[in-house]
This record gives structure tokens, sequence and C-alpha cells, in this order.
């Protein structure tokens, strides 16, 4: 019978390569904020946040009303985007974990596909200087301009991996600039573009232009309660009021959807906006110095719903002509089999998580066919212990300076070790499965497990458990986490990379 799948698969693939190279490929850019979770977006109903842009894009575009980040935290993220692997598959458990050098990105198949490749932003899989194995040259793309970690007003950025240098101004349109100016070179070149912009906005500590703070002077007084976050001055932990911290917020939010409105009217000035696909999401649910506790539960760093649920949007006029929405769950994780099928390009030879959302921008997917999942490994039981490093820990020091004091550093350094076999103690960490209108989410305690059981498709918001009330379901849907988990620590001793 696996025989039989494998062989379908294959020829289903063939046909979808078939058809992709049958039709022009497209441009493509692939947006991303920073910690901007799902409800901080006009269209989705939030009562205060002015995202003008993103609306737009979502009325005339395809909206994903079930967009998921991969994990609910930064770099994790990041290396699903980049890969679409889950990231605990290639050692990049949490923010601050780095890519590892082995792995195959969406930059090395369209580089291959005769695309130029740019990166522009925030990095976080790795240090960006020269040199390093997991930079962004290193990681396929052929031009960067990029961050260790996060960024705020007048960003020290590193060109082509090269020492750090200041660009005075507001940072979505600093990047943006850099973006424009690498394609219009593709297009002289005669060349299709892939520009990857990694925003540093709404990460905190918060930092926003006067005009833009303006359009929050009004906020309602009830957001009051005390907040700890970074401080712009210190680069310490302060506590402030909530009020004030949206308000900074917000405003980034504002400047980031301004600048993709630029990247937007650039395109179609030169002739590109209809052939090009331009995609936005978040990287993780709001941060909970943000978190207004509506409609989902559970912020940045929770494997529930508010963790893990982003913005998600797609423009391209030439394959979307009608807006229309979906509620096909999908997730940072199919980018890259997505990207494979539109260009006509085979998938990577190991396992993915991810898979091809190609028919769901025709409307000719309605329901996802394979579960999602979702683990934060546990890095606590590796402190105190001397794995071996999988990269020279001097090249894993970043160099690009941050506001935020990073274990009393100015820098964000970067881990990744090596796993040479698999304990019991491997599988433990948050986790959850959603497969059909149910998801499980397993807590370790000290003395076990404790499992929720929620249906999504009454109950949104994971308020009622139903796992006494349902266990068949929650039993086979623990049996399936951890049937992937398996597969994922395989990869993690570096059994899916070649010897």
């Amino acid at each position: 019978m696996k025989t039989i799948h494998i062989r379908a698969a294959f020829l289903c693939a063939c046909v979808g390569f078939a058809q992709a190279a049958e039709l022009p490929r497209p441009n493509i850019v692939l947006l991303m904020g920073d910690d901007h979770g799902w409800e901080e977006t006009g269209y989705n109903g939030h009562p205060h946040v002015k995202t003008p842009v993103l609306d737009e894009i979502a009325a005339t575009g395809l909206r994903f009303d079930r967009f998921y980040a991969a994990h609910p935290s930064c770099s994790p993220t990041r290396a699903s985007f980049l890969t679409g692997r889950h990231p605990n598959r290639m050692g990049t458990f949490a923010p601050g974990w780095s890519l590892r050098p082995e792995e195959i990105t969406i930059a090395h198949i369209l580089g291959k596909a005769g695309y130029r490749c740019g990166h522009f932003g925030k990095w976080h899989v790795g240090t960006v200087k020269a040199g390093s194995p997991t930079n962004p040259g290193a990681m396929g793309f052929h031009e960067w301009v990029s961050h260790d970690n996060f960024f705020e007003l007048n960003p020290s950025l590193s060109r082509q991996g090269g020492p750090p240098e200041v660009f005075p101004g507001e940072s979505s349109e600093i990047v943006v600039n850099e973006a424009v100016r690498f394609i219009d070179g593709a297009r002289q070149a005669g060349k299709p573009f892939l520009a990857v912009v990694w925003f540093g906005s709404p990460h905190e500590p918060y930092s926003g232009l006067p005009a833009d703070l303006a359009l929050y002077d009004d906020l309602p007084a009830k957001y009051s309660k005390p907040v700890r976050l970074t401080s712009n001055e210190t680069g310490g932990q302060v506590t402030r009021p909530q009020g004030e911290v949206l308000r900074e917020r917000y405003a980034e939010i504002t400047a980031m959807d301004r600048a993709i409105g630029a990247l937007r009217k650039h395109l179609a000035a030169q002739g590109l906006r209809e052939d090009t696909l331009l995609f936005y999401c978040g990287d993780n649910g709001t941060s909970p110095d943000a978190a207004l506790g509506v409609p989902h539960r559970g912020v940045k760093g929770q494997v529930y719903e508010g963790g893990t649920l982003v913005p998600g949007l797609v423009e391209w006029p030439a394959r979307i002509p009608q807006p229309h929405a979906t509620s096909v769950r999908a997730c940072t994780s199919d980018l890259l089999p997505t990207l494979c099928a539109l260009v006509g390009q085979p998938l990577p030879d190991r396992p993915l998580d991810g898979i091809d959302l190609a028919p769901v921008l025709e409307g000719q997917m309605t329901v996802r066919p394979s579960p999602l999942f979702f683990w934060e490994y546990n890095t606590a039981r590796l402190r105190g212990s001397q794995p071996e490093p999988w990269i020279d820990p001097e090249l894993q020091k970043g160099t690009t300076p941050l506001v935020k004091l990073m274990g009393g550093k100015a820098t964000r350094d970067f881990l990744n070790y090596r796993h040479p076999a698999v304990t019991e103690d491997d599988y433990r960490g948050p986790r959850a499965i959603i497969e059909g209108r149910y998801k499980l989410v397993i807590h370790e305690r000290q003395r076990g497990q404790r499992r929720e059981l929620f249906d999504l498709q009454t109950d949104p918001a994971e308020k009622a458990d139903l796992v006494e009330q349902q266990p068949a379901i929650a039993e086979k849907l623990g049996t399936r986490l951890r049937d992937w988990q398996q597969s994922v620590l395989r990869s993690l001793t570096g059994a899916d990379y070649s010897k």
C-alpha cells in the first residue's frame, strides 16, 4: 500500500511540474512581520490598529483565515519558512538557535531555477557575517542586507556579510528600499526574482515616528496594566503602562504597512505587479506585552491558537484575479513545497512537513489533507550538559548590534548541537496536532502529561477541553503526534543529510 501511495504522489508531482512549466514563472516577494499576531490587522477586526495596505490585499487577493506559524517563536518559524521542515528537524529549537548548513532552502531551489535571490531585514537563523556557514549567502541568497536579530529606527545592518553599517531612518522603509533596489537590478539583468523581506517590526523594544505615534494618541484608558519589555534607553527590562507600549507597537505596525504599500506601488509602476506573487505573514502570535486576550487563547511562546495563528495574505493578479478567502489551515512550512510546484522544481529528497498550497490559490483545495504539528523542544535538558556543537561556536557569534541586551550582550549569538542518540527526554516539551476539526495539546508536568482536546470548528478560542468526552480521538491524535515526533528526532540526529 505504501508503494502505491508513493507512486501516486510521484505521478501527481510530475503532472504538477509539467503544468507549472507551461505557465510563466512569477516573480516572488515574501514578507514577514516580527511578532505580528493574527488579530493585529484592520481586516481581522482589531479595534485600534491601522493597516490599510494589508486590508486592501485581504480585500483584493487571497486571505488565509487560518494561517499558522510553524512554531510560536521567531527563529524556528523562520527555519520552517526557508526549508519546508519543522525547525526541530534541524535543531532550530528556539530564538537564537541556528539552521544547519546542510539544509536546502527556497533560495537554493529558486537559484537553480534561474532566479535572483535576495534577503533583507531580520535573519535570526544564524549569523549574517562573512564566513558564517548559515548566513544568507550560504543559504542560497545572492544579495543580502540583513541583521542577526531584530532592529529599530536607524538600524545597523550588514551588507553581504560586511561590518554593520547604520542606515538612518524608519526600519521597515529601509529594508523595503533595499528590496526595491534589488528588484530593479534583477529586472535589468532579465532575471526573475525572489525577494525575502523580514521586517524588524513590531518586535519590542518599540520606537515609532511622531506621525505614526500620533495616530494612537487616544487609546482607551483601560490599557493601564503594567507590562514588562525592553527599554530602548538601557537595553534592560522595564515596566511600563500597557497603553504606552501599545501606542508605540501600533505605530510600528502602521509604518510596516505603509512600507509594504510603497513596495506594491513600485511593482505596479514597473509593470511587475501582475506577474509577482506577493505574500505576507507573521512569524508567531502576539507578544505578551501587547496581547488583549481576544479572540484566541494564548500568546507568543505557547502552542495555543494565540501563539501560532498569524496574518496570511497572497496577492498575485495573474493567478488570483478575484478576491477570496480560505479556511484551509496553512503554515509557514508550506511555502517551500508551494513554490517548488509553482516554478516546476522537484522537492528536496528529505522529509518535509509542508504541503503544496497551489490548489488553494484557485479554490481547488477546501480541506488540508494532512495534519499540522507544533512542538517546543525542551532545551532545558541541554543545560548543564556539554553537547558537541554542530557549528564552530566562533562562527555563531553575531556582529550586528541590538538595543535589547541578550545575556548581557548587545549582539545575538547562536547555538546548534549534535544529537547522536534519541532518548525519551527528547520527546518532551509543549506540543500539539491539528487534524480536521480537532486539536490535541500536550503539556509536560513533573508528574506526567496533561492533555487537552479542542474542537476548533465550534470552539476556536480553545475554552472547552473535550479530552474526557472524546478519549478515542485524543488517543488517535496522540499516537499520530508521537509517530511524527519520531520522524523529527531521526532528522535531528542528522540522518537526512548525505554522509
